[in-house]
């Protein structure tokens, strides 16, 4: 090995050392206390975590994070929007220190990020074009029929059409919400699959779309699917996560956050639905 090739590959594991170390101290409650300020990342979604036409962040998931970082004495927030399937690469890469985008608790994620205690709670649906062509009802007619069915990259709704026995050539995937509205009233898909309150927020942007009528939450293994959102964390982070689940156990026995989750289109169904289910469950089913 030549010196040149030396000292390049010195310099190259001095950057990787120095990132290493970065990852596993920059996040921790301490340092961000030092810093006087928390980056958080939000995937633009209605209603768990977007920027309004202001610039502000809005939703279930920044509403209570500015209340637990208030709490816990972090007076800057830096908002990150990143699409949904770059927050947890995001998170490991240390280019924010916390997701608030009411990501579900999924055993697979479980292995790469560490969860807060559930912040909420909601259920499935389909958004499909006005008047609903294709007459789909549930996430099953797309295993027994050859109809498409957009899904958002990164989304846990994947999981389920895979449980569900759909083929991967009848998955149409988009990289944002905002491609739904046009993949389905196109006819490039038959519905968009996504939570409940995603297909109603983009069924009130357009009349060429609709929620589906009649619709029946998909049955994986017996149990009807429903997501549990919580706040997101590099594994190297456990000391800040656990400081906003004490906050967070804490807020979640007040008025105030029941109406974060009421005006964002919770249900009291969801909210009470939130307390059903404990992380460490969620990551072990």
């Amino acid at each position: 090995m030549n010196k040149t090739h030396q000292v390049a590959l010195y310099a190259v594991a001095a950057v990787l050392a120095t990132g290493a170390a970065t990852l596993a101290h920059a996040a921790s409650l301490q340092d961000i206390k030092s810093r006087g300020q928390v980056r958080i990342a939000v995937a633009n979604e209605i209603p768990y975590g977007y920027m309004d036409l202001d610039g502000q962040a809005k939703g279930a998931g920044p509403d209570v994070a500015k209340h637990i970082m208030e709490q816990l004495g972090i007076k800057k927030i830096e908002w990150v929007t990143t699409n949904f399937g770059s927050l947890i690469p995001g998170l490991r890469a240390n280019r924010f220190d916390m997701v608030a985008a009411e990501m579900a608790i999924l055993p697979q994620r479980c292995k790469e990020v560490l969860f807060s205690e559930p912040n909420s709670s909601y259920g499935e649906g389909l958004l499909v074009a006005k008047g609903n062509p294709d007459n789909v009802h549930t996430y099953q007619d797309f295993a027994k029929s050859d109809k498409k069915v957009a899904i958002m990259a990164g989304a846990d709704q994947l999981e389920m059409l895979q449980a569900l026995n759909v083929p991967p050539d009848r998955m149409v995937t988009i990289s944002n919400n905002a491609d739904a509205i046009s993949t389905v009233s196109t006819g490039r898909a038959s519905a968009y699959a996504a939570t409940s309150l995603t297909v109603s927020q983009l069924a009130q942007k357009s009349k060429k779309v609709e929620p589906a009528a009649n619709f029946t939450d998909p049955v994986i293994n017996g149990v009807p699917a429903r997501s549990w959102g919580a706040f997101t964390f590099s594994q190297d982070s456990e000391d800040f996560r656990n400081a906003v689940n004490t906050e967070l156990a804490k807020f979640k026995k007040t008025d105030g956050w029941k109406k974060i989750l009421s005006q964002y289109g919770f249900s009291d169904a969801d909210a009470k639905e939130s307390f059903s289910k404990t992380t460490e469950q969620l990551c072990a089913e």
